[in-house]
């Protein structure tokens, strides 16, 4: 999966390139018979998702409850904190900027979410439940299982198994039919006439969500750099952490930059106990590049498309996100797919703006997974505050006996 994943951003790229060449000379019997595949392909994801989410979640809610204590529970605020205000920064931004420059494109991209041919067949795939009650079923299975003891590991296996079957379907599945999805999307679009202005909002949108990331992980060492025991300047906190962030974009995991991660976090000045702690369970709950990116996404193509949004509407998305995220950076592909229930039963996207968004989401996949792991220091640095004098103290204390 992690070499599939590395390679996943080229496959889309060459995919969205073979589709506007292909736009320009394919007959409608051809164009017609990809429209059927996004027709079938976006039936099973709409089957999907809700089971992604369930198996996910829950697991995950689970998994994060055992052992609980004082720096667990820290942890996953601040964590949850920065996933919910990197997302408010991202509305915030975005609304400041992308109206005026995507101003010209607004016009001629209201008709993209009609850009799919008609399919020669379908074949209906009804969700076995809709997005909210996967949710809802998952938070309360989860709180459930670390509530209660009573049955808690026959459950929990169950879960864990049904989780690793929604990672096959994702991984196996999912994931390598993609890029098909996404030439037939962008094939439909040249058809249509329409590539030149997604093209021209791609371009746009990747420069200012690149320069929000920057921005954002200034912010997060800045308040880290309030905390910190030792070192007091943001910025060289921040080049401390780079190691890691240039590690996540040739990896685009983050669990996979989890050594480099730990050993840059530690030289901030982090204890080695706090640190030991905190970075495995950012690199899974910390997910604030993620929802940047998202949001941004999410955002332009809602301005573009004529779609009507407000503060109180992206509110309500970007809390869901933050939740529904949590489960999703371990799997290739997971967090876009994962966000693709809300941004259809929240936003109203339809399958055209979904493929959208997965291209653009992956176009800078790898400088959201930088944005996480980076960010993790920071948030080590807020715990090590706490605890990171008692836990020094332990270590002393046993090295000693």
């Amino acid at each position: 999966m992690k070499k599939f994943k590395v390679n996943l951003l080229l496959l889309i790229i060459i995919a969205i390139i073979l589709g506007i060449v292909a736009g320009l000379f394919f007959p409608t019997w051809l164009t017609r018979c990809f429209a059927t595949f996004n027709s079938l392909f976006s039936n099973f994801l709409n089957f999907t998702i809700p089971l992604i989410i369930a198996g996910f979640v829950a697991p995950a809610i689970a998994d994060i409850g055992k052992g609980a204590g004082k720096m667990l529970v820290l942890t996953l605020f601040l964590a949850y904190a920065a996933t919910i205000l990197a997302g408010f920064f991202s509305y915030l931004t975005s609304i400041s900027f992308f109206p005026t420059f995507l101003t010209d494109s607004r016009t001629s991209l209201q008709e993209t979410t009609e850009v799919l041919l008609n399919p020669y067949f379908t074949i209906p795939m009804p969700p076995v439940f809709d997005i909210m009650t996967s949710l809802i079923l998952a938070f309360v299975v989860g709180i459930g299982l670390t509530a209660t003891d009573k049955g808690g590991n026959y459950l929990k296996s169950i879960l864990n198994e049904f989780r690793e079957i929604m990672s096959w379907v994702i991984g196996r599945i999912i994931v390598p039919l993609l890029p098909f999805y996404i030439f037939g999307i962008f094939l439909t679009l040249t058809v249509k006439g329409e590539i030149g202005p997604v093209l021209s909002t791609f371009y746009k949108v990747i420069i200012i969500i690149f320069a929000m990331h920057i921005i954002w992980l200034l912010i997060l060492f800045i308040i880290g750099a309030l905390f910190s025991r030792k070192e007091k300047n943001p910025f060289k906190l921040l080049w401390t952490m780079m190691p890691a962030y240039f590690t996540a974009l040739g990896t685009q995991s983050s669990a996979a930059t989890i050594p480099v991660t730990l050993k840059q976090t530690i030289r901030l000045g982090v204890s080695e106990d706090v640190a030991s702690f905190t970075v495995p369970l950012c690199a899974t709950i910390d997910l604030s590049g993620s929802a940047l990116k998202i949001v941004a996404c999410s955002l332009a193509i809602m301005i573009t498309g004529g779609m009507t949004y407000d503060l109180s509407l992206f509110s309500y998305f970007i809390a869901m996100t933050g939740i529904t995220l949590v489960a999703a950076p371990g799997v290739p592909g997971g967090a876009i797919m994962a966000a693709l229930g809300l941004l259809t039963s929240i936003l109203g996207f339809t399958d055209a703006d979904c493929a959208l968004m997965i291209a653009l989401y992956i176009a800078m996949d790898s400088f959201g997974t930088a944005c996480n792991v980076t960010g993790d220091g920071a948030l080590a640095l807020i715990v090590d505050r706490y605890f990171g004098k008692s836990a020094e103290r332990e270590t002393i204390g046993l090295q000693g006996k």
